[in-house]
């Protein structure tokens, strides 16, 4: 059977070494972050105020605590706003638990092997629970760095309440810098991520269903559209709906928006896709929601999405199993990376553990591709350190503008790559270093780039010593659950008249099936030393499960072909 996979995604046997390590297209610029501007301002907002109280108490050692709550404001920028409340507040609670546990460390033992040790288990922690809840950027990786620096922080039991206090009072402000701007657009987040769905749908329509980039762009927009649902879904609509039968009138608008992009999904060949770019542009304005029209009986519009909203929900821990193969490389990594940073007498081994936690993605070969970038991004942070140390050192009001600037050119250019982040975050990172005393410059640097490249050496040889063979088993129960939504479809479809309500949940529990099979399917096609992979199911499980979701958006009547002569019966899978 061809594959209607491009070579870029497609799966290869898997016996051995399958797969080499790319270096070519590892340092390309992407394009910025439609939000990019967002974290950016809102670290700024959220750093400044507690950084310049403690500049005029003449308390700038305090502001290594601070830190710890300001960076929480970094999170969820893509969350609705009311799952984003919610969100904030347990990463917040996660900094200060960590930050806790380090200090406490810090105060009973100074064996530094043992500090590295503690280190390297919670930065495991940290990388499973991050992956687990689907925090998002920056993920595990600003957790790690608090903890980790926190636990070479010279430190008695009885100063660990007062070095609490300012990182609680700043994770508070943290929380009402991230929470702000929903008093001036309360449904920003879901409109972007509508919006995105309607672009992404939009450059599918565009190839016609046709073409050797159409299975691309299928995937891409695939993935949009479930981020988009999985945006209006987990805005806590649940509890609304069990106290009110209608959802508020502009998350239905945003509902109808999205089930037009799975439209465009199941008939590319039919839509305009200027109408979706046009209807994208809108929802990025500051007008009001465009409406898309109904093309089915108002009783019965959307009854899929409140079916949804009752059903229980996979709870994020039962995630927790699968990561097993990534939290011990990511505890045996750091770990390893500290102790050989104390071997060479490097006097800060917790930027080694940071730069190995950094490390580790979803497999081996993303690993690797990160390693480069982190590498590249921190040698040529320590050059523009260099430069920007004089001026810093000038005054303490110096440093922490400096600071100020770093962490938001840091936000603002991280999304094109994360090299490019990289080389204003170590800086920054270094500056931090500054509050607590004045440090040589060349000290610092060398250290820097030592303990850089001895933990992204080590931590990359952990990810390959760990095997992962638990990718394959994933990939098999993402292929079983997609089948088992595709049956169930079909049966559906076979009925004369199905619920609409179920049929409906039947159509988005496919698509939420396929797109997790493809993401299951990229990941473990990045693994190494496991059996071969079944490329020939996967393909015939996404042509089959697309096909079927077309059938399932013709019988709902959700389709109305443009005018090209023909009906929906003419229209085959």
């Amino acid at each position: 059977m061809r594959s209607s996979i491009p070579t870029k995604t497609r799966l290869v046997p898997a016996g051995g070494l399958a797969r080499r390590l790319p270096l070519s297209g590892v340092l390309r610029l992407g394009r910025p972050s439609d939000i990019w501007f967002k974290p950016a301002l809102s670290v700024v907002a959220s750093v400044a105020p507690p950084n310049l109280a403690l500049l005029a108490l003449g308390r700038l050692d305090l502001a290594v605590y601070t830190m710890a709550g300001s960076l929480c404001a970094l999170y969820a920028h893509n969350r609705p706003y009311a799952a984003r409340a919610r969100v904030l507040a347990w990463v917040v609670l996660g900094m200060l638990g960590g930050l806790a546990v380090s200090l406490v460390a810090a105060s009973l033992t100074h064996d530094a092997v043992v500090l590295v040790t503690v280190g390297a288990l919670m930065a495991a922690v940290h990388k499973a629970l991050c992956d687990a809840t689907r925090i998002g950027p920056p993920g595990n990786v600003v957790l790690t760095f608090i903890s980790s620096a926190s636990l070479f922080a010279p430190q008695s039991l009885g100063q660990v309440p007062a070095h609490m206090a300012p990182a609680a009072a700043a994770g508070a402000w943290a929380w009402l810098v991230g929470m702000a701007p929903g008093l001036l657009r309360p449904h920003g987040p879901e409109r972007r991520a509508t919006a995105q769905a309607l672009h992404a749908a939009a450059a599918y329509a565009a190839t016609r269903g046709t073409g050797g980039s159409a299975a691309r762009a299928r995937a891409a927009a695939a993935a949009a559209v479930q981020a988009a649902w999985q945006s209006l879904l987990s805005t806590g609509a649940r509890s609304v709906l069990r106290r009110a039968p209608e959802r508020p009138a502009p998350r239905r608008a945003l509902e109808r928006l999205v089930v037009r992009a799975e439209v465009a999904l199941a008939a590319p060949a039919d839509t305009d896709p200027d109408r979706l770019r046009a209807w994208a542009r809108e929802l990025c304005g500051t007008g009001p929601i465009p409406q898309a029209g109904e093309t089915w009986a108002a009783a019965d519009e959307l009854l899929g999405v409140d079916a949804e909203i009752a059903a229980p929900h996979r709870p994020w821990w039962t995630r927790l199993g699968p990561l097993t193969p990534i939290a011990v490389r990511t505890a045996l990594g750091c770990a390893l990376a500290g102790y050989a940073s104390l071997a060479l007498g490097i006097g800060r081994p917790y930027w080694a553990l940071v730069t190995a936690a950094s490390l580790y993605q979803a497999n081996v070969t993303l690993t690797w591709s990160r390693g480069v970038q982190r590498v590249v991004g921190n040698l040529v942070g320590v050059l523009v350190f260099a430069v920007v140390a004089p001026l810093a050192h000038a005054s303490a009001a110096a440093l922490v503008l400096c600071c100020l600037a770093f962490n938001f050119g840091a936000e603002a250019l991280i999304g094109r790559n994360y090299w490019l982040g990289s080389v204003l975050v170590t800086p920054m990172a270094l500056l931090i270093t500054e509050f607590a005393g004045h440090h040589a410059p060349g000290e610092l640097i060398t250290e820097r780039a030592m303990d850089t490249l001895v933990g992204a050496l080590v931590g990359f040889l952990a990810a390959v010593a760990v095997t992962n063979r638990r990718a394959g088993d994933r990939l098999e129960h993402a292929l079983t659950a997609a089948d088992r939504a595709r049956e169930r479809a079909a049966r559906l479809l076979a009925e004369p008249r199905p619920a609409p309500a179920a049929l409906d949940s039947a159509r988005r529990s496919l698509a939420a099936a396929l797109v997790e099979l493809r993401t299951t399917a990229d990941a473990a096609s990045g693994e190494w030393w496991q059996r071969a992979l079944p490329q020939e199911r996967v393909v015939l499980a996404e042509r089959t499960g697309h096909r079927t979701l077309a059938a399932t958006v013709r019988r709902q009547g959700l389709h109305t072909p443009a005018a090209t002569g023909r009906t929906t019966e003419d229209v085959r899978p």
